[in-house]
């Protein structure tokens, strides 16, 4: 094993994923699953996401959700990728993270983003429209000022005095946003390993160090399928493609379905085009393929984490995909805890973020 992968960390993300003839109950149940396997696996966080109103992804209430895997892990970090910040009150936020630093100490990560909801009617339901979005560096400001003290004779209890890690997830500006407020980046190839490479130079050369983080660190976060071959790994990313094609054209993030079901699905051109190109930007394939693909990002980004985040019809096979990479890159106790389904389908170089 290079010296690359062996100097960085690995963490997982996992969005709740809802597949088809599955409820939302049962997703949830798989994402605390989960956890509880990638801490045997050797991974040094597992964090949930935020969406509201979509029939694909039963992850809505992310704080709540990782309270429940903190309950059901001992020592994995566990954190939000992320709390939509503009959809919240910060007061709420900072209490929120409180108690479960409180109930799990020095195992919380709060990982914030500026994204809204997906449609006006769900913008509407939670009280807020996207210029909410341009008002994040106050909100922001109010929500880590909680955590130093009292704002207006306010205090966000039990959150005062408490140092958690906060994280930024780069979308637009946000990579000069986490420099200038000292902050560790998340960041994906959403606009192109260019871009990205760019946000992360800018963001290191202006970073700010502060009481959040006193060097820059960077968490690149991409799609990462291990199966027996190239074409098994490939048909494994097909779910996720064909939803991002059905929910750019149709406007709702549907659930998941498998590789056959799509196979005998009419797409329009319009569809086509966005199933192909999904399908892109994957490491993907055997061991022997995909450790090179992650050493060269690894090298290419200065990437002091990655962050892997992978859906598929497959939960057997997704399970299986995350145990072998653990295995590939020497996390932990990788190799000694087997995949066990439940469902109805088959040391770090920087020091500033926990």
């Amino acid at each position: 094993m290079s010296a690359a992968l062996q100097d960085v960390r690995f963490s997982i993300l996992d969005r709740s994923r809802v597949r088809q003839g599955q409820g939302h109950p049962e997703a949830l149940r798989e994402t605390v699953e989960f956890g509880r396997l990638a801490e045997q696996w050797g991974y040094h966080r597992f964090w949930v996401s935020e969406h509201h109103s979509v029939p694909g992804v039963a992850g809505s209430a992310p704080t709540v959700l990782a309270a429940g895997v903190a309950a059901a892990t001992e020592h994995i970090r566990i954190g939000t990728g992320g709390v939509m910040l503009p959809n919240h009150q910060p007061l709420v936020v900072a209490e929120q993270f409180g108690v479960l630093e409180s109930l799990y100490p020095g195992r919380i990560d709060m990982g914030l983003g500026r994204s809204v909801g997906f449609t006006g009617g769900v913008r509407r339901a939670l009280g807020h429209d996207k210029d909410d979005a341009d008002d994040f560096d106050a909100q922001l400001t109010e929500l880590l000022g909680y955590f130093a003290g009292g704002r207006d004779g306010v205090h966000a209890w039990p959150a005062e005095g408490l140092r958690i890690p906060a994280f930024l997830l780069a979308t637009g500006s946000g990579a000069a946003r986490a420099a200038a407020f000292g902050l560790p980046l998340v960041i994906a190839a959403i606009a192109g390993e260019g871009a990205m490479i760019e946000a992360i130079e800018r963001y290191r050369t202006e970073f700010r160090s502060g009481p959040w983080g006193e060097q820059p660190y960077v968490m690149v976060s991409t799609s990462v399928v291990i199966a027996d071959s190239a074409a098994q790994a490939r048909r494994l990313l097909m779910p996720e493609a064909w939803s991002a094609a059905y929910s750019r054209t149709k406007g709702e993030f549907p659930q998941l379905i498998s590789p056959e079901q799509i196979e005998r699905e009419p797409m329009t051109e319009r569809q086509r085009g966005i199933f192909e190109e999904s399908m892109r930007g994957h490491i993907h394939g055997t061991e022997e393929t995909v450790l090179p693909e992650l050493e060269g990002l690894i090298a290419r980004t200065g990437a002091d984490e990655i962050l892997v985040h992978t859906s598929t019809f497959d939960r057997t096979a997704r399970l299986e995909s995350h145990r072998r990479l653990a295995a590939a890159a020497g996390l932990g106790r990788a190799t000694g805890a087997t995949v066990q389904p439940t469902g109805s389908n088959s040391s770090s170089r920087a020091s500033s973020a926990a």
